[in-house]
């Protein structure tokens, strides 16, 4: 059966090849076209996507959506590992668009606590650097490595010179070290609930994944003996402090833990530490323990400085950075010298220390309100173990998580169900991911009200 996607999407075609769109004319916005449909703003957004992939339409940025005059290409078919990977892109897609007002399923920090903030009078004030035409180093800026490693230092993380290079952020980090240590069929460990486009990663590369339970003190030590009775990992990808979507943290008798259970079944460690900046570097990191070789650390400036400006970090081993560097030069060519730079100089300039004074005050506010207003509400909110975006929001049992999203989305209310973040697509108990920039907005808690009585 044809679904409601398919029919969106063979109804614009019809418009088109009847004239109705002519070449060049723009369509209805994804919020016009779910009205005048009487479908919900991802499932039109979801048939704008298709028909730019067969060619019918053409988007352009910023602007909308508009006919090509041209007939649609066959679809291709798609393998199912790759099938199942674009499925979790549905949550991605609308943190990029942006269609809703409420956003409290984001996973970034609204745009305003940035700009209004010491950096973004930088960005407004400062000029193009005085940097020569070319692509840079494929390790990245020479300053800016230098200074992570001096704040790696401070977290007891030691670096080689040779052991860190610059990516695009975590996300880049994760791919390359996919393609760099893994291989289709390969075994690997996830946090779940976890980081779903990690997931997306690895079933796209044809990886097993094999979830191990995430609680409110960190992974569960048992499930992680027990899954490695039953399987042979190559890495278990883990995040340590202020786990996204959980907010939950790593204690050191954990860390220990998991570095020996690593240690006995021979696997690697890829540690996404992508809050470091706003949080104590006394809290421990799976890398402070002097494993180079065993634990592979990501970390990014995207979660607390911008996320347009695409930069993050890989630490580990030389020998292992240094094939991770290869395989970016194939891939990327480098990173941006132009953005490493522009971060470089907010540091020096201590116009980024001020910035993450402010961030972490508007994260105390927001979580403290957040935290307030959702247990007015009869829901039990525990507070972050670890100053981030998000505290993990239990549902009542029974609840219907997809009918919950489907009547938040009509009130133009984005939220993050439990089910995204578990590999399976299936959680062990109804929830929700809030960020806590929006977990007070009223609209918010006046729908949650009417929801849950």
């Amino acid at each position: 059966m044809a679904s409601r996607v398919d029919k969106l999407v063979d109804d614009v075609i019809r418009q088109v090849a009847a004239g109705v769109y002519r070449n060049g004319q723009r369509l209805p916005s994804v919020r016009q076209g779910a009205a005048l449909h009487g479908v919900s703003k991802n499932t039109m957004a979801e048939a704008y996507d298709r028909l730019v992939v067969r060619g019918v339409v053409t988007a352009r940025t910023g602007s909308g959506f508009y006919a090509t005059g041209e007939w649609p290409t066959a679809p291709v078919p798609t393998t199912p590992h790759v099938a199942e990977a674009i499925g979790i892109v549905s949550l991605l897609r609308e943190q990029l668009d942006q269609h809703y007002e409420v956003r409290a399923g984001d996973g970034r920090p609204p745009a305003s606590w940035m700009e209004g903030s010491e950096i973004g009078r930088f960005m407004r004030s400062s000029r193009s650097s005085e940097m020569e035409y070319g692509y840079g180093s494929p390790w990245g800026l020479a300053g800016l490595r230098q200074w992570l490693r001096m704040s790696l230092a401070e977290r007891q993380i030691p670096v080689a010179e040779d052991g860190i290079a610059l990516t695009h952020g975590i996300n880049h980090g994760q791919d390359l070290i996919i393609r760099h240590l893994l291989e289709p069929g390969d075994t690997v460990f996830v946090d779940s609930p976890g980081y779903y486009p990690l997931f997306g990663k690895l079933r796209l590369a044809n990886i097993v994944v094999v979830p191990i339970r995430r609680g409110p003190d960190g992974p569960d030590l048992r499930d992680l003996a027990d899954a490695l009775e039953r399987h042979r990992p190559k890495i278990y990808f883990t995040q340590s402090q202020a786990h996204n979507p959980t907010g939950s943290g790593l204690s050191p008798a954990q860390a220990f833990s998991i570095l020996q259970m690593a240690e006995l079944h021979d696997f690697r460690i890829v540690e996404d530490d992508v809050f470091a900046d706003i949080l104590p570097p006394t809290l421990p990191r799976l890398a402070a323990f002097g494993k180079a070789e065993r634990v592979i650390y990501l970390g990014s400036f995207s979660k607390t400085l911008s996320a347009g400006l695409r930069c993050g970090y890989v630490a580990a081993a030389p020998d292992i950075v240094r094939r991770i560097v290869d395989i970016k030069m194939l891939t990327t060519v480098s990173t941006s010298a132009h953005v490493e730079q522009l971060i470089l100089n907010l540091i020096e300039g201590g116009h980024y220390l001020r910035h993450l004074r402010r961030l972490r005050a508007r994260i105390h506010e927001g979580t403290k309100d957040s935290v307030t207003a959702l247990s007015r509400v009869g829901l039990t909110v525990a507070p972050p173990a670890t100053p981030g975006f998000y505290p993990w929001v239990p549902l009542p049992e029974g609840t219907d998580e997809e009918g919950l999203v489907r009547r938040a989305a009509a009130r133009d209310i984005f939220l993050a169900p439990s089910s995204v973040f578990h590999p399976d697509g299936a959680g062990l108990s109804a929830g929700m991911r809030i960020n806590v920039a929006y977990g007070s907005d009223p609209r918010l808690i006046d729908f949650l009200k009417e929801e849950l009585g």
